[in-house]
């Protein structure tokens, strides 16, 4: 890849990550029309990018968090917070290790993303407009780390999922935000860790000075999309983005199946 496409993907992932409209999706719509295809260390190395992102974001609940642990403290608000992620996290670990390999060989499929991008669209706007005033529970967590798993599916957005699951519960919008990103850094981290075992990191042949302009545009951006995320989040105005999934959805799916 030249400079510029790396540029271009590394917006992409720093909006998209964040924004519910699925970095994978667009990824791999970009790739096709760029006709360039990124390696998987690029691809390895956004993520991280996006990962120190949300560890950044957070920090101050990540550092409570793991103090609460430490200390063994459950009853805490930030011990029970602990208690949830894991619970979270389990559900959604699972799901993605059961359907990554059915979805890994459709990863490149456009038609799947513009169909996975319909229904990102479907679960944002079916959640607007819910009263958002219950505190979440174990069963929330459960299903909100459940949905998470479906996320490896390209064009199945990994916030959009979680936030409307989580609206659909009716959990309190400041905790669900809060919960749905935490979340995501073992989901993150867990998906790095199993593809450098599946395939091993090597940076002999690596372009590392793309790599790291990559990484580096896709903090920054990465950044700056969710905080605008959040402020679009707590003015329920999420629901807005099923109307760009749709469009760019049946887009694809027109454009793709207009050339069979």
């Amino acid at each position: 890849m030249n400079l510029i496409d790396v540029l271009i993907l590394a917006v992409v992932q720093g909006i998209a990550e964040w924004f519910p409209v699925s970095s994978s999706g667009h990824l791999v719509v970009l790739q096709w029309l760029l006709q360039s295809e990124a390696s998987w260390l690029f691809d390895l190395s956004l993520h991280v990018g996006t990962l120190c992102v949300v560890v950044v974001f957070f920090w101050r609940d990540i550092v409570n968090i793991l103090k609460a642990l430490v200390r063994l403290d459950f009853k805490s608000e930030d011990g029970k917070l602990a208690l949830l992620l894991i619970v979270g996290t389990v559900p959604g670990a699972l799901t993605g290790l059961l359907i990554t390999h059915f979805f890994e060989a459709f990863f490149f499929n456009l038609v799947l993303v513009g169909e996975a991008l319909l229904v990102t669209g479907l679960f944002l706007f079916i959640s607007r407009r819910k009263t958002n005033r219950k505190e979440l529970g174990y069963v929330d967590s459960s299903l909100i780390g459940l949905a998470q798993g479906f996320a490896i599916i390209p064009g199945i957005s990994r916030s959009g999922i979680t936030l409307s699951t989580g609206m659909l519960r009716r959990v309190k919008r400041e905790a669900l935000f809060k919960f749905s990103f935490l979340l995501s850094i073992p989901g993150i981290l867990g998906a790095i860790i199993l593809e450098v075992i599946r395939r091993p990191v090597a940076v002999g042949n690596a372009d590392v000075p793309a790599i790291l302009f990559g990484v580096i545009i896709s903090m920054v951006v990465g950044y700056l999309s969710l905080r605008l995320l959040k402020k679009i989040f707590m003015m329920e105005r999420l629901h807005l983005f099923a109307y760009y999934c749709w469009i760019v959805g049946a887009m694809i799916l027109v454009s793709r199946l207009s050339q069979l």
